[in-house]
């Protein structure tokens, strides 16, 4: 019964919904839901890391707004207004202000 427990706790603590107020920038993203306000016109990137394209995004939780840095199809995928639920993402400081992105392993939901 005991062992049960804690699976569920560690579970919760996985899927637990981090607020833009939790985030710190070089962090992870855990689990975070956003409201997309605005997604910028797209840009080709062409880096060692990286080539394809890129949007900048702005999204909200009851605590606050975020920049969303969008890769790829996920552009395509997502439009103003879409609920999204990024997991295993990161969390970066650009210009004063975060950001947050999947990166190349986090993963990205629309919720409608």
């Amino acid at each position: 019964m005991e062992e049960s427990n804690t699976v569920n706790t560690a579970q919760k603590i996985r899927h637990a919904r981090q607020k833009v107020t939790d985030l710190t920038a070089h962090s992870p993203v855990r689990r975070l839901e956003l409201v997309m306000l605005r997604i910028y016109p797209r840009r080709m990137v062409y880096s060692e890391q990286y080539v394809g394209p890129v949007a900048a995004a702005c999204g909200r939780d009851e605590t606050g707004i975020v920049g969303v840095i969008l890769w790829n199809e996920q552009i395509k995928r997502v439009n103003v207004g879409d609920i999204l639920v990024i997991e295993s993402g990161w969390c970066r400081e650009k210009n004063g202000e975060l950001v947050v992105s999947t990166g190349k392993n986090g993963r990205l939901f629309v919720l409608r």
